[in-house]
């Protein structure tokens, strides 16, 4: 097994909002998987899994219990795991608003990093 150094940030509350309205197991667990993702090269796909037709969006799952948990996110400069929103899985499908709002983050967090990047570069030239 090989071993990274990945770095985990959060985009917006949303994933912090979740996290904290978990049990204290169900919190223990959810850091279990982020610490593999952090440092386990290859992850198997029953702790992270590409969404399909999403362009880069990632499901981490995460089982307690029997309560199912996913947090969406992304990879960004290869070494980065932007954390976006959480939610349990209640059903086999993962419900499209939960979908559609990752995907939003997702854009808002690309958009923002673009701006900061343009404002920074802007700065040097002054």
């Amino acid at each position: 097994m090989e071993f990274v150094d990945r770095k985990i940030i959060f985009h917006g509350s949303n994933f912090t909002d979740f996290y904290l309205e978990q049990s204290t197991k169900a919190q223990e667990k959810i850091e279990f998987v982020l610490r593999i993702i952090r440092q386990v090269e290859r992850v198997s796909k029953k702790f992270l899994s590409p969404m399909e037709g999403t362009d880069g969006l990632y499901e981490v799952r995460v089982e307690y219990s029997s309560s199912i948990y996913r947090i969406f996110c992304c990879f960004d400069e290869g070494n980065i795991v932007v954390l976006f929103n959480g939610f349990q899985k209640k059903t086999q499908k993962t419900p499209l608003k939960e979908i559609e709002k990752a995907l939003r983050l997702k854009r808002e967090y690309f958009e923002l990093k673009k701006t900061q990047e343009n404002e920074k570069r802007s700065n040097q030239k002054r």
